[in-house]
């Protein structure tokens, strides 16, 4: 309901003013009409007059203030105030300074009272006249500096002054010399003044100035003539002329530079550079000349700098300016008044001249802001409002009266009105009005329908506007103004009226001297309209004589032996009762036909370039002599320098009556120009070139534009460069232009052609309207849109207080803080930290933020603070807090490890863990068999904490085991270490526990065997080697174990292949067995390793003695495969 409420009541404030004036019938407050200027200077041996005019219903009676107390005109003798007008004359022929006062002139009724401008009325004194004393001679030596002052009289208004001589003039007037010469050794230096007002000119009592010639002039180091010092500041108005002067001593002359804000100064369309580098002149200041000004002096023996810093104020002006407010009692209306400046300037209300303060309290008035509301507007609202805007350096006065009346809708336009127009013309018709509430409109044809949309448009003032009218748009049209108090009309009557068309043109004409020629004009108009034609030549109306004459249909023109007197260009002109059209053609006398000859026309002339735009620009030239043989077209052709010099191509061609045209060009590309005249004899040579053009302005944006602070007061603006291809032209710069968001100052800008610019002396972490062009030698590209950057960020000044914990947990915690406020986080809130480490918001929370720290070590003491932080600082530490955290469950015990130290049994222990997470108050194992048959079986064993092993007996020696280890906490279990137990056979030989293997029968059989093979393997080779045959044994074997020496002689024997072959068939132990410790162990021997036999050939060693425990880990197949 309170959202209704409110669009209820905006509604009626919407209401639509009146955009022109009210008629003097109707009653209304007084209007100031015409009134002299703020600053107002007369002269006092003539009548000083101070205008004051004033309109209303009742006429105003006028009265005047003068330096803010009411002056009684007609008790002063000297004054006197114009007939129904509020003008002053003042014939002051005595004591005329007692006027030079401060006026305001007043002009009141019934209704109310308007009120001038302060007016400041300053005499014009007689000019004063420069003493005619002789003026001492001014000796100085050659290359010293010199300075001849002028000292002008004062005003008002400012004199003008300057010298006969053409020297540096400074800005006040004085003569400089950086260094004095022979020749400046003169007797009349001048200086003269004009003064305005009067424009009149004194002169000064010339000085003479003696140069000393000494036999060398001494150099010198430049140094301020003026201004002096190294600094000093300018302070200039919006739109007042800025001037900065550099002025340096120094011999030589010092040259001078001039730089802006740290860069190189654009000079502008709008500024001036004059007296060679040492005045810059800018007519109208605006916002964006602020800066950093630094001239510099320089020559060979050094250089000074100086600063000038530029500030650039502005008196109020208006945005929104209040207007008269027409209102019916009950309705609501506003008056706004809004105005800027720097600094911007305060807005003051007044009723009548009194301050709206200290006027009578009326509940239905309301100043919101810039605007003054009335809500259910009654009669004693009626008055005229003053509305002030001022600062330090100036103030705007409006005013603007709320009339609160009922009035009948009334016509102030004049009644039943007749209008003629041109078909395919606009036509307005007029239908002026006025009535109080604001009346209805409404257009209507023979009083039917609604005229609007399509070709008719209704402007606020009741004017109807029709588009193209046609033939059948004539007719009676109806305008009716209406509201609750009465209703009333008007007529107008339009007709609408063909063209008049030339429809037969005179025609360009070639004829023989002494023939006749005729020049046809045939016009077509309308019917009803009469026509009349007449004929000039050459921009003079021809007067008709026995040689010259219309023709029958009064049109067209009759020559009869024309001569060269009658050539030239002949124009027809038909005039309509509403509308005009002209033709023209050309008309040439030639010689006798015997005689006559013909040429090619002559080639046109200075050719010149303008208007450079993007890709186009305009190419203009001299036509050159025709020859008698009119010029029917022009070709325009062009060189592009593709290194192709000279190699001219065909551009375009126009028609013969053009001598400027527009070119449309490729960018970036250089042109040359010629033109080539043709008639009907054959083209001319070609024109001298045109000077070379290259096109066009940038037509891209550059990419990429931010803005961002890199210290705490300053913004760096950056941007991607354009490519080479995208510059159009050289020199290419880019045109940046800047102003605070949320302001009505104007835009700033400054030009570089580097890819970066920075503004300085910003307020902390201000937003910025940013947008950026590129331009070049040719113009300006498109602008950039508008993007927002940020000046620097400064370090928070303020802390986060009352920072708390809840819901402590043994690994995190919640932390709640009161927030920080935005304006003492000197820029954009990046995040909370909390001892250096960063805590993540809850956004959806941030009037009252917490966040959750985790990662904490259980059982653990806490000391903590919590800090805001913007991009670029952190602020000032909040209040400490301490906490503990409660115990965790523990981390995995360390180092656990399976052991198996005998056949039946398996060894398991473990270490303390890494992250206890408290206090451990016992260990947790699991354990249970994977590979037994009957089942895999799961036991728990518990142990205190100061137990860490534990060791199990073994069913078999081939069941494989899985361990799980926790430790525990009073919280509870941790983490879970599983890890499974390799199988691991334990060969443990005891001489009195274990049966001797060499009394096995079966073991004795393979030995025999195996000495049985060697045996034969060693007859066969000595009965080989004692024949002395060579016989091949080598076979091809699959993977050679051993490099093969290709030199061994064929068939030669190598009782290595049966060693590698055993090798091949028996799988080594190696792989499964630890070495043991023996050489002579069936281990070693059942290996097949490097250790040769001994020379007996004896491989069984002593089994006999000290306990030898030989342990290798296998990993068997599961016995349940076995077959």
């Amino acid at each position: 309901m309170d959202g209704l409420v409110v669009l209820v009541f905006f509604l009626p404030l919407c209401q639509p003013v009146w955009m022109f004036e009210v008629p003097l019938e109707v009653k209304q407050p007084p209007t100031i009409t015409k009134q002299s200027l703020k600053e107002h200077i007369v002269d006092p041996k003539e009548t000083m007059v101070i205008e004051c005019e004033a309109k209303g219903n009742p006429y105003p009676i006028f009265s005047w203030r003068r330096n803010g107390k009411y002056f009684n005109v007609a008790r002063d003798s000297q004054t006197s105030m114009r007939r129904r007008s509020g003008t002053l004359d003042i014939y002051a022929k005595y004591n005329p300074e007692q006027y030079e006062a401060e006026y305001q002139c007043i002009a009141s009724n019934q209704y109310g009272s308007a009120y001038s401008n302060k007016i400041r009325l300053m005499l014009y004194s007689e000019s004063p006249v420069w003493p005619r004393e002789i003026q001492e001679p001014v000796v100085v030596s050659a290359g010293l500096p010199l300075v001849l002052p002028c000292d002008p009289p004062a005003g008002p208004p400012k004199p003008e002054t300057y010298w006969m001589k053409s020297f540096s003039m400074g800005v006040s007037g004085d003569l400089y010399f950086s260094n004095v010469l022979f020749n400046d050794s003169v007797s009349d230096f001048c200086c003269n003044t004009r003064f305005p007002y009067k424009n009149m000119i004194q002169q000064k009592m010339p000085v003479v100035v003696k140069v000393l010639i000494a036999r060398s002039v001494v150099e010198a180091a430049p140094t301020w003539l003026s201004p002096v010092g190294s600094s000093s500041s300018v302070l200039v108005l919006q739109g007042e002329e800025l001037l900065l002067e550099c002025i340096a001593a120094g011999m030589p002359t010092p040259h001078i530079t001039w730089t802006k804000n740290g860069g190189s100064l654009d000079v502008t369309s709008r500024m001036k550079v004059k007296n060679f580098n040492k005045l810059i002149q800018i007519p109208k200041a605006a916002f964006e000349d602020a800066g950093e000004y630094i001239c510099r002096a320089t020559n060979k023996l050094g250089y000074i700098e100086h600063i000038i810093t530029v500030k650039v104020k502005a008196a109020p002006f208006w945005l929104e300016k209040p207007t008269n407010l027409i209102l019916a009692p009950e309705e609501n209306g506003r008056l706004v008044c809004q105005a800027d400046g720097v600094p911007r300037p305060t807005i003051e209300w007044f009723i009548n001249g009194e301050p709206i303060e200290f006027a009578t309290h009326q509940p239905n008035r309301v100043v919101s802001g810039d605007a003054l509301i009335f809500r259910s507007a009654t009669v004693e609202n009626t008055a005229v409002y003053q509305c002030n805007a001022s600062n330090q350096f100036g103030y705007l006065l409006a005013n603007a009266f709320v009339n609160v009346l009922h009035a009948t809708p009334r016509i102030l336009s004049p009644r039943s009105e007749y209008l003629k127009v041109i078909e395919g013309t606009h036509a307005f018709l007029d239908c002026l009005y006025f009535g109080s509430p604001l009346p209805e409109l409404r257009w209507s044809k023979y009083g039917q329908g609604n005229l609007e949309g399509n070709r008719f448009k209704t402007h606020r003032n009741g004017t109807l506007q029709i588009n193209r009218i046609r033939i059948e748009d004539q007719g009676t049209y109806l305008c009716v103004v209406s509201n609750i108090a009465g209703r009333e009309e008007s007529q107008v009557q339009v007709e609408v009226k063909e063209p008049t068309v030339i429809v037969t043109k005179p025609q360009n004409t070639k004829v023989i001297r002494g023939t006749d020629v005729r020049l046809e004009c045939v016009v077509k108009s309308d019917s009803t309209a009469s026509v009349t034609t007449t004929w000039m030549k050459d921009k003079r109306y021809v007067t008709l004589d026995h040689t010259s004459s219309p023709s029958d249909d009064f049109t067209n023109l009759l020559i009869n032996n024309v001569n060269r007197g009658d050539e030239g260009n002949y124009t027809c002109i038909a005039k309509g009762e509403l509308d005009q059209k002209s033709a023209s053609a050309q008309l040439l006398i030639m010689g006798n036909i015997t005689l006559l000859l013909l040429y090619r026309p002559d080639p046109p002339t200075d050719l010149q370039l303008s208007d450079p735009y993007e890709r186009t620009v305009r190419l203009t030239w001299v036509p050159g002599d025709s020859n008698h043989s009119p010029i029917t077209e022009y070709l325009v052709q062009y060189d592009d320098d593709d290194w192709l010099p000279w190699k001219w191509r065909n551009l375009s061609s126009y028609p013969g009556n053009l001598n400027s045209v527009i070119l449309h060009l490729i960018p970036f590309t250089y042109y040359e120009f010629r033109v080539i005249a043709v008639n009907e004899i054959g083209p001319s040579r070609p024109s001298r070139s045109s000077s070379r053009f290259q096109s066009s302005a940038p037509d891209v944006i550059p990419k990429n534009l931010k803005g961002v602070g890199t210290w705490r007061n300053n913004m760096e603006i950056s941007w991607e460069p354009l490519s080479y291809r995208e510059w159009n032209g050289p020199h290419l710069k880019y045109l940046v232009w800047w102003r605070r968001r949320d302001s009505r100052e104007e835009w700033k800008n400054a030009t570089t052609k580097w890819l970066r610019y920075y503004i300085y002396d910003a307020d902390t972490f201000t937003p910025y309207e940013l947008k950026i062009q590129a331009v070049n030698e040719f113009g300006l590209g498109p602008e950039s849109p508008v993007v927002i950057g940020y000046s620097g960020e400064d370090r928070p000044v303020a802390a986060p207080l009352n920072l708390r914990v809840s819901d402590i947990e043994s690994t995190q915690v919640t932390l709640h803080w009161d927030t920080v406020d935005k304006s003492s986080i000197m820029g954009e809130l990046k995040e909370y930290k909390v001892s250096g480490r960063i805590v993540l918001l809850n956004l959806s929370f941030l009037s009252f933020p917490s966040g959750v720290l985790t990662d904490l070590i259980p059982y653990s003491n806490y000391k903590m603070y919590i800090v805001v932080a913007n991009s670029r600082y952190e602020g000032p530490a909040s209040n400490y807090i301490h906490f503990s955290t409660p115990e965790g469950v523990p981390s995995v015990p360390k180092s656990f490890r399976i052991q198996q130290r005998h056949l039946d049994s398996i060894y398991v222990d473990w270490e303390l863990p890494a992250e206890p997470n408290g206090v451990i108050t016992g260990y947790s194992l699991k354990y249970q068999t994977v590979n037994a048959t009957r089942g895999e079986e799961l036991r728990v064993e518990e142990f205190p904490p100061n137990v860490t092993s534990f060791s199990i007996r073994r069913f078999d020696r081939y069941t494989r085991y899985r361990f799980s280890i926790a430790a525990r906490t009073r919280i509870g279990l941790g983490e879970w270490y599983t890890e499974e137990a390799l199988l691991c056979v334990v060969f443990s030989v005891y001489a009195q526990d274990q049966v001797d293997i060499t009394t096995q029968g079966w073991f004795i059989g393979i030995m025999c065997a195996v000495a049985l093979l060697v045996l034969i393997l060693l007859i066969v080779c000595f009965i080989k080697r004692s024949r002395g045959g060579k016989y091949p044994v080598r076979e091809k074997k699959d993977i050679s174990l051993e490099p093969v020496d290709n030199k061994e002689p064929e068939g030669s024997f190598d009782y290595r292949e049966e060693e590698r072959g055993i090798q091949r068939g028996q799988p080594s132990l190696e792989s499964m067995m630890k070495r043991s410790y023996s050489d002579d162990s069936l281990v070693d021997y059942s290996e097949g390793g490097e250790n040769p036999f001994n020379e007996d050939g004896s491989f069984i060693g002593q089994y006999t003695g000290a306990r030898r425990d030989v342990n290798a880990c296998i990993i068997l197949p599961s016995p349940m495969n076995d077959k």
